[in-house]
């Protein structure tokens, strides 16, 4: 009998509540008492299993009340040394948040490991993440989203833009969170607007739930106006940017995936071309102004003017006296 199956027998021999003697559990799963001792001993340490021995009656139960449960899934050590490293990831990516609901996870999961605390120490010195630029969203209003979100549910919200500097109040349809460049957002059928929108979470300063059914809206039509243009703020409507790169700046922008309908190709002189489509220009911009002079906008003329004004009043303030 596999060491699994008898912990799975042993939990359904103490199930009833009553003392069960060690003659039993020896006859039953057919190991010698020493194997057996070591069974109820890793149970207890490893999935913090209430057996306790009960000297009159010369056998062990479960504790009084007792809610215990093997789980319905078990993993070997491997695969829970990559679940380790994968909570760590996440709790890496923004501890605030998701940190109090990973922690009994990761409780539980390091019980598993026969090397006990010692290995996620290790994982935790080995691997890490290490962020910026982030803006931390308010604790309970990403629970109220991330609840929204999965039961369904509208809310509303009060939110501020730092685009217009102006809060508004708006009921939503929260469609799914969505975590892009550091920060946390939320893909919605705004009610006020009538229409798909994103909002950034840390822009949120109130949410109540609302009682009533989210409106759904399918994740094409979240795609076709979220995800066809550039960045996180796109639309349905797009314009082509064509972008050259010096060779040096080549080798690194070559192998990056700036949209998943990008274009590209290098020219004899080893200059890079990127074509991207985008709808709304702000993200688009900032990431061309951060390569300087290794970059130039050949295309449209609207953003070729914009990225060039910015550059101008940027070198106007250092031409300032």
């Amino acid at each position: 009998m596999e060491r699994t199956e008898r912990f799975y027998k042993i939990e359904r021999l103490l199930r009833p509540g009553k003392p069960v003697p060690i003659g039993t559990f020896l006859a039953k799963l057919e190991v010698s008492r020493q194997t057996f001792v070591r069974d109820i001993e890793y149970l207890r340490e490893r999935f913090d299993a209430p057996i306790v021995w009960v000297r009159a009656d010369g056998g062990y139960r479960l504790a009084p009340d007792s809610s215990f449960e093997l789980p319905g899934l078990w993993f070997n050590e491997s695969e829970v040394h990559a679940l380790l490293t994968m909570q760590h990831l996440l709790q890496s990516l923004d501890a605030e948040l998701l940190g109090p609901h990973i922690q009994p996870l990761q409780t539980r999961l390091k019980r598993l490991l026969r090397s006990k605390a010692a290995t996620y120490d290790e994982i935790e010195h080995r691997i890490r993440i290490i962020r910026g630029a982030a803006r931390k969203p308010v604790l309970q209003f990403f629970e109220r989203l991330a609840t929204a979100v999965l039961t369904r549910k509208k809310v509303n919200l009060k939110y501020w833009s730092r685009q217009k500097n102006e809060t508004t109040e708006r009921t939503v349809s929260p469609q799914r969170l969505v975590h892009y460049r550091e920060n946390w957002y939320v893909d919605i059928w705004c009610h006020l607007r009538n229409d798909i929108r994103t909002l950034a979470l840390d822009g949120i300063k109130s949410a109540s739930p609302v009682n009533e059914p989210a409106k759904f809206v399918s994740d094409k039509d979240l795609d076709e106006t979220l995800a066809s243009g550039y960045g996180i703020f796109a639309g349905k409507k797009t314009t082509w940017a064509v972008l050259k790169f010096s060779p040096e700046r080549a080798r690194f922008v070559a192998d990056e995936e700036w949209h998943p309908r990008q274009r590209s190709r290098t020219e004899s002189s080893g200059a890079y071309i990127l074509e991207v489509p985008f709808s709304d220009d702000r993200e688009l911009t900032m990431d061309i102004l951060k390569y300087g002079p290794d970059v130039e906008v050949l295309a449209p003329e609207s953003l070729r003017v914009r990225v060039a004004g910015a550059h101008q009043a940027a070198l106007q303030q250092y031409q300032r006296s």
